[in-house]
């Protein structure tokens, strides 16, 4: 695995009041009116964080889906990419509205 290709992981995370967070690592932009397109019946979503870049997201859990089924916007955390756990930051914190 070569060094970029250790940051292009994602997770979600879900707490105790049902809410989803995407975490990821940084991207190069800042995001821009972004949103997601959910495809729970491929087990797949689409972030978009701008006019440049979308992300495909595959392998999601059906019970993220479910955690999403009445929101109406996903929480995103771009992470620092760092070699280092302990130096990591947020580096943006976001909202992303969720469309159909």
């Amino acid at each position: 695995m070569d060094n970029d290709d250790k940051f292009e992981v994602f997770d979600f995370v879900v707490n105790d009041e049902d809410e989803v967070m995407l975490l990821m690592y940084v991207r190069e932009g800042e995001p821009d009116k972004p949103f997601v397109l959910l495809h729970p019946d491929e087990g797949t979503a689409i972030l978009h964080r701008n006019n440049d870049d979308e992300i495909f997201l595959s392998d999601i859990g059906a019970d993220i889906f479910d955690s999403l089924a009445d929101a109406d916007k996903l929480l995103v955390c771009e992470l620092s990419r760092t070699d280092n756990e302990d130096d990591t930051e947020i580096v943006h914190a976001y909202e992303a509205d969720i469309e159909d």
